[in-house]
């Protein structure tokens, strides 16, 4: 399921020329959290101009969350939605993928394994533009080393790394790198729920395979505070997107 909004008033830079933004929820993959807690940000992206697609999928305490169904739920969402900016759709159709803690780990990862696909399949599956993640679990291996959420990525991994170690391979941002994609991070110094420190391994690690990544630190925001129009981080946002 996906909850599409298009643009609403005067086109921005960006959307003016026709940029869809897949904006993933966040919540550490739990049943708790769903499409409606970006509500208010894919609102206010769609104000500003741009098409935005809200795709859900299932999460961990819901029936078929965790491994392996929240990702092909994901997959999925994002295959259907690629035909929308397909080569010789009418006009140009921008693609940026972006999402919110858990969400950022899950755009990430849709984007980590492309270099891993045989060239035909590569060329059926056209990269975004760009990558934003905002505040995204970047490593999974420091989320499950750190206890995240109670240990939200053993739950939705079905394990810790050293029990499932395959899928943490197969899921894991970082184990993925490089991407081939531009990134830009954006993640606030107050975040208490998703260290700061993981985004600057993920960039430190992104720089070491040869990716471009753009780590912006916000001081002294909070971890919802990335998703709140209204907060300091609305116009990093928005530059982010139009970069």
């Amino acid at each position: 399921m996906v909850d599409l909004r298009l643009p609403a008033g005067p086109a921005g830079s960006a959307g003016s020329a026709g940029t869809l933004v897949v904006l993933v929820h966040g919540g550490y993959w739990r049943a708790e959290y769903d499409r409606a807690h970006v509500g208010p940000l894919a609102d206010a992206l769609a104000r500003a101009g741009y098409a935005v697609a809200v795709p859900e999928y299932r999460r961990t305490g819901t029936p078929g969350g965790g491994w392996p169904g929240t990702f092909d739920d994901i997959a999925t969402c994002f295959e259907a939605l690629e035909p929308i900016c397909a080569p010789g759709a009418s006009g140009r159709c921008a693609r940026c993928w972006s999402g919110h803690s858990a969400g950022g780990q899950l755009a990430l990862w849709r984007w980590g394994g492309r270099h891993r696909l045989p060239a035909t399949r590569l060329a059926q599956r056209p990269a975004p533009e760009r990558v934003v993640s905002l505040a995204g679990v970047a490593s999974l291996e420091l989320a499950d080393a750190w206890g995240l959420d109670e240990d939200a990525t053993a739950d939705l991994l079905g394990g810790h790394a050293a029990e499932v170690p395959d899928r943490y391979a197969l899921a894991d941002p970082v184990a993925l790198l490089p991407t081939g994609v531009p990134v830009t991070v954006l993640h606030g110094t107050g975040d208490t729920l998703v260290p700061p420190a993981m985004s600057r391994e993920y960039e430190a690690r992104s720089e070491q395979n040869g990716d471009l990544v753009n780590l912006i630190e916000l001081p002294g925001l909070d971890h919802f505070a990335l998703i709140d129009p209204s907060s300091e981080a609305w116009p990093y946002l928005l530059a982010a997107l139009e970069s």
